[in-house]
């Protein structure tokens, strides 16, 4: 398992200089200084750089160069980053990455026009990389560019569906499985597609490869949200920032919680649904509820039900590619997969 995590570390890391430097080459034009400051504070707050990362090494893989996907690939990065800014205010979350959040520093009003600033700055970037691309036809350069900016767009509008979404299953206990699903794809997982269908574009891939990549980004971007959930449960304070069960103690609906509801007796869904009820109203549940909450979990199965529902959508996305060539990039894809699953934080 850490063999996996250190290695897809390295991966990361290899890439992340070229993309924060085309990051701050990107944000520099900003003006007044509070706004840059405040648009590029989080990418330099130590994120994974997974999303970007994802994107150039499906461009290699599909037999593109990173100069043809290092714009696109910043420009997954910044549309995460806006969203993260957004959530935030939204969520009056006030730490971010182990920092204060935007608008705990510069405010409400200046970390929505940094939000703002950094969603147009994205799609500038796109449109910019059209005199990056490893191709001599002038119209296909063109075409690569548009049908990226048409998957971003799509995911841009996806990631606010499932905003709204998770706002409305606050407090509705009656969430579906096929519903939550839906909700972390539109949420998570879309931005994640959108990264791999957009490096299988800016490649060169053709129509069954950037297929293939979109449903191999879906995937692991599933993956990665359920793997969120499981590990609320099973880690520990240290290793995911927040306390063990906080899910449960702010009555937030997951993929455990909907497959216990749907499996347990009556009295037992009757004391879940209690203990949902205080944390959603009060936000902070007592450390006997949560304890009274894991039990039922595991009388049921469902903390091993999330973590068999994200090995096999692992499983699917690592079969999805096969489409590709060998190469170190596919290797590099195949890996992530993995480190999805395996992470700790």
């Amino acid at each position: 398992m850490s063999n996996v995590n250190e290695e897809v570390g390295r991966i990361l890391g290899s890439y992340s200089q070229n993309i924060n430097n085309e990051i701050e080459s990107t944000l520099s034009s900003i003006s007044p200084n509070d706004l840059q400051e405040a648009s590029i504070y989080l990418t330099k707050a130590g994120g994974k750089m997974l999303r970007p990362a994802l994107t150039v090494l499906v461009s290699e893989a599909v037999g593109g160069n990173i100069e043809s996907s290092i714009k696109v690939a910043v420009a997954i990065e910044l549309i995460h980053t806006f969203s993260l800014i957004h959530d935030d205010i939204m969520d009056k979350d006030d730490m971010r990455r182990g920092k204060p959040s935007v608008h705990k520093v510069w405010g409400e009003p200046v970390a929505i026009l940094a939000g703002d600033t950094l969603f147009s700055k994205a799609y500038e970037s796109i449109i910019n990389s059209k005199d990056e691309i490893d191709s001599p036809n002038p119209e296909e350069c063109l075409e690569r560019v548009n049908k990226t900016l048409s998957v971003v767009a799509d995911a841009c509008v996806k990631i606010c569906e499932g905003q709204a979404q998770d706002m409305g299953f606050e407090g509705n206990f009656d969430v579906k499985e096929e519903e939550y699903l839906d909700m972390i794809f539109k949420k998570t997982g879309a931005l994640i597609a959108a990264a791999t269908k957009s490096g299988a574009i800016m490649g060169g891939g053709d129509e069954e490869i950037t297929s293939a990549m979109y449903e191999y980004g879906r995937l692991i971007g599933l993956a990665f949200q359920i793997q969120d959930d499981y590990l609320d449960l099973v880690s520990d304070e240290n290793s995911i920032g927040k306390p063990v069960g906080s899910d449960i103690a702010e009555g937030k609906m997951t993929i455990i919680v909907v497959n216990a509801l749907s499996k347990a007796n009556d009295e037992d869904k009757n004391k879940l649904l209690k203990i949902l009820k205080i944390g959603n109203e009060s936000g902070n549940c007592s450390k006997e509820h949560i304890d009274e909450a894991l039990s039922i979990f595991e009388k049921y199965g469902s903390i091993q039900y999330a973590y068999n529902v994200a090995l096999k959508k692992i499983q699917d996305a690592k079969k999805l590619l096969e489409i590709l060539p060998d190469s170190e990039s596919k290797y590099a894809l195949s890996l992530i997969a993995d480190f999805v699953l395996e992470r700790q934080s």
